[in-house]
């Protein structure tokens, strides 16, 4: 027997997407799309991610390398750590805030309202396949894909529902995510 159709949005938040602290090219193209992919409610059970930082230490850094520490974006608080406009919270059963003192890439690092590990949380409601989409393709998106699939769950990438901060590293990503066992697909 399966689980429920699961879909988990990563990260879809103002400070990501074009106009915030930290944009990523595509980034309000991808929230539009999940969206309309929520709309069609081909999804049992809809969960989303947040970075969450309150005081993430050296996450955050006034020259920032770009690859260990960034600018301060997804501020508790701050609209740019809201999700997109398109992506309303009401459309969730959950969402997991994650790296409000440190840093945390993957959405399986966070804790809903509840104080619920993710992994438990899917657990508890019979998950077994996850679909995975959200920003960034290369970060988050990737720790939680990886992270998922350590957790013992069978997960697909809709890669066309994600946004990279480096395009040119999907490649690179798409054979880490096969090397364990994760599958990519697009989501039309």
């Amino acid at each position: 027997m399966s689980g429920p159709r699961t879909l988990l949005v990563v990260d879809v938040q103002n400070d990501f997407c074009e106009g915030g602290s930290l944009a990523v090219t595509g980034g309000s193209a991808v929230a539009d799309a999940v969206a309309e992919l929520i709309a069609r409610q081909d999804y049992d059970l809809v969960i989303a991610t947040r970075d969450h930082h309150i005081d993430p230490g050296s996450h955050f850094s006034d020259e920032p390398d770009f690859v260990d520490s960034w600018p301060p974006h997804c501020v508790v608080g701050t609209p740019g750590a809201d999700l997109h406009p398109a992506l309303s919270d009401d459309l969730f059963a959950a969402i997991f805030d994650k790296g409000e003192y440190e840093a945390a890439y993957s959405g399986f690092e966070g804790r809903n309202a509840d104080g619920h590990a993710l992994a438990d949380f899917l657990r508890d409601r019979d998950v077994t396949e996850i679909a995975v989409c959200g920003i960034a393709t290369d970060y988050c998106v990737r720790a939680t894909a990886l992270d998922a699939a350590g957790e013992g769950f069978k997960v697909t990438v809709l890669g066309d529902l994600t946004a990279a901060v480096a395009p040119d590293s999907i490649n690179r990503v798409q054979q880490e995510w096969a090397a364990a066992g994760i599958s990519t697909v697009t989501a039309s």
